[in-house]
């Protein structure tokens, strides 16, 4: 019996202090009380749960009418502090209408709750009576013909009629993506944050986008106007797709070596884009000062009619400039007519930028990335170095090259048909020759005889000094 007695007092025990909660309910032991004002009960009932942050903190205690609307105690623990400054709503737990109260706090600075606590009914929020919705929604199925939502129910399953499998792997998805979702929430807040500068550059542009969906309704408005011939471009566009493909087949290899070197033309054009511009706009004057002075004195009496012009030729006036070039023993003679490699380095007139020998040389180009800045060479301009003359043009005797800079001066390749090779075989020495004035025959450096008949007292022909620089005739 006393093991019986003890048994029970301790179940007993445990079910009223653990489960039925008695010293909460007669003495508020570990609990306080706080009022929730509300506008409406919405279904809350007495021993109701209420939650924080998703967890329970307490229940309803009571739910009493007042004037302005209901008034429920909320009995919380005390071990959990729950910030004054929050929000209390009323929500069903389950479809069959359990409801409870969440609180859901704005911040986690401030005070708490206390006992004896009002929450404000501007703070509390309850579900909609779903009553009213129902009632809302009858009346929205009424408005609508009863063969147009039949229709509607008809089409809806044509639409989904034998796509359960389909429709469930659209669920599947859908849930997965919610779970991965779920996952990278960080990322995707990150994201949602930083959208807004994007947003903000919309709404920024908000005329340009509404110009460019103007333009975009008149193309679409022309394409419609011109349906007929976007029908013919659809139907004879394969055709000619194909003949053009058959053109670019048969033009092998030589489009493509066409349009590599119309890529490097573009680079240049690019490049050289401030001079062209420049080059089109004095263009149009140039022709027209050049027809200016074709029509001078058109309509004058004179028997020359156009322009005039003038022969002062002012030949070599500045003198031509022969520093930075080969040495005159590497130049190649004028009336060769091949075509061997141009020598390394380059070659061009270096003399001081001012100096007035050949002033639209490649000295004075200027450099197209560096505006104020003129060299001979692109790697030059690009580069920090400036352009170094050689000296100032006027060594008129001498190695026209000659220096104090330090620069190389270019050579031709060892090996090539000009370079500085082995020295050739020397001309036979200048000699002095006794000849017979009556036959002009003389002994040559050799040792063999010869006979130059201009050399004759009885020669026919006129003998003048131009004459001596003729070679000699040999017999």
């Amino acid at each position: 019996m006393a093991i019986f007695i003890t048994g029970t007092l301790i179940a007993v025990s445990v079910m009223a202090f653990h489960y039925m909660g008695l010293p909460n309910y007669l003495f508020g032991v570990g609990h306080y009380r706080v009022t929730l004002n509300l506008p409406t009960a919405g279904g809350l009932y007495p021993s109701g749960n209420v939650t924080y942050r998703g967890t329970e903190v307490g229940r309803v205690e009571s739910v009493a009418l007042t004037d302005g609307g209901v008034n429920a105690v909320l009995s919380l623990n005390s071990g959990v502090p729950i910030p004054a400054d929050l929000d209390a709503e009323v929500h069903s737990q389950t479809a069959v209408g359990e409801q409870f109260v969440a609180l859901r706090p704005r911040s986690g600075n401030g005070p708490v709750l206390e006992d004896g606590d009002v929450i404000p009914v501007d703070r509390a929020s309850v579900p909609p009576d779903i009553n009213s919705l129902l009632a809302a929604t009858n009346r929205g199925i009424q408005a609508i013909p009863h063969d147009n939502l039949k229709t509607v129910i008809d089409e809806g399953y044509t639409a989904v009629g034998g796509l359960g499998p389909e429709l469930s792997r659209v669920v599947k998805g859908t849930t997965s993506l919610a779970i991965d979702a779920r996952t990278n929430l960080d990322s995707l807040i990150t994201l949602t944050d930083q959208s807004q500068p994007v947003l903000d550059s919309q709404t920024d542009t908000s005329d340009s986008i509404r110009a460019w969906a103007a333009h975009f309704a008149t193309v679409t408005g022309e394409l419609k106007t011109q349906d007929p011939a976007v029908s013919k471009l659809l139907t004879d566009g394969p055709g000619a797709a194909d003949e053009t493909r058959a053109l670019v087949d048969r033009l092998q290899p030589s489009l493509p070596i066409l349009l590599n070197n119309l890529v490097g033309l573009d680079d240049v054009g690019i490049t050289y884009r401030n001079d062209l511009e420049q080059l089109l706009v004095l263009l149009p004057e140039g022709i027209s000062i050049l027809q200016g002075a074709g029509l001078a004195n058109r309509d004058t009496k004179q028997a020359y009619k156009g322009g005039y012009l003038s022969f002062n030729l002012n030949l070599n006036l500045p003198p031509a400039c022969v520093t930075g070039f080969l040495p005159a023993q590497q130049q190649r003679v004028p009336t060769d007519v091949d075509y061997p490699p141009r020598p390394a380095g380059d070659l061009y007139c270096r003399v001081p930028q001012d100096a007035p020998f050949n002033v639209r040389g490649a000295r004075n180009i200027p450099c197209e990335t560096k505006p104020g800045k003129r060299a001979p060479t692109a790697a030059m301009c690009e580069s920090d170095k400036n352009y170094v003359p050689l000296n100032d043009g006027y060594n008129w005797k001498g190695d026209p090259n000659a220096t104090l800079s330090g620069q190389a001066i270019p050579q031709l390749p060892p090996g090539s048909a000009d370079s500085a090779g082995p020295p050739a075989a020397l001309p036979p020495p200048i000699a002095i020759a006794q000849y017979d004035p009556t036959t002009g025959t003389y002994i040559g450096p050799d040792g063999h005889p010869y006979t130059q008949s201009d050399l004759a007292r009885d020669a026919s022909q006129r003998q003048s000094w131009q004459d001596m620089l003729l070679p000699p005739k040999g017999q």
